[in-house]
């Protein structure tokens, strides 16, 4: 009989590697962190569906347009960012699109490259939207902790996303 290959990892304290399944403390650390993962999305999702018609997906493409030069990025660099697929991103635009608050157009330094812009529609959408989003995220995450666990969770996450793609994701002001 076949004995399954068990490959290290490092542990969470940067010591020995360590084997086998999640027990105690990583176990417990890892059940919260995935709790987090699978509730606040849809939290996030009803608050913008029900007010604005919104996904968060669909926000967060306003959004990072709204804070990029020109309130225009390339979709790739757009989709880099929203961690999505071409595809997925692409039908994303185009529902923003049909509502008046996204247009897409072809770079005319580079034919090859279709550039994602936001709309004075879009832009005043954001403008209306971010404080009530903010609002819920401050409600949910932020009032829940001390200035300190803040820091550390901004810490922390900074350093998963790194684990799973040296380019780290999207932060305000990239």
């Amino acid at each position: 009989m076949a004995v399954p290959h068990k490959t290290p990892s490092v542990s969470p304290h940067g010591d020995a590697p360590s084997v086998g399944p999640l027990s105690g403390d990583e176990l417990a650390t890892w059940s919260a962190l995935a709790t987090v993962l699978e509730w606040l999305p849809p939290v996030l999702d009803a608050q913008l569906h029900s007010r604005w018609g919104l996904t968060h997906f669909e926000f967060g493409i306003l959004y990072a347009l709204s804070r990029a030069e020109g309130r225009a990025l390339p979709m790739s660099a757009l989709a880099g960012f929203a961690n999505s697929t071409l595809s997925r991103l692409s039908r994303a635009v185009s529902r923003l699109e049909k509502r008046g608050w996204a247009h897409r157009a072809t770079d005319p330094d580079d034919r090859r490259v279709t550039i994602a812009g936001l709309t004075d529609s879009g832009a005043e959408l954001v403008v209306s939207v971010a404080p009530a989003h903010d609002d819920l995220v401050r409600r949910l995450v932020f009032d829940s902790l001390t200035a300190e666990q803040a820091d550390s969770l901004r810490e922390i996450s900074l350093r998963v996303t790194q684990a799973i793609s040296a380019e780290g994701g999207w932060r305000p002001g990239r």
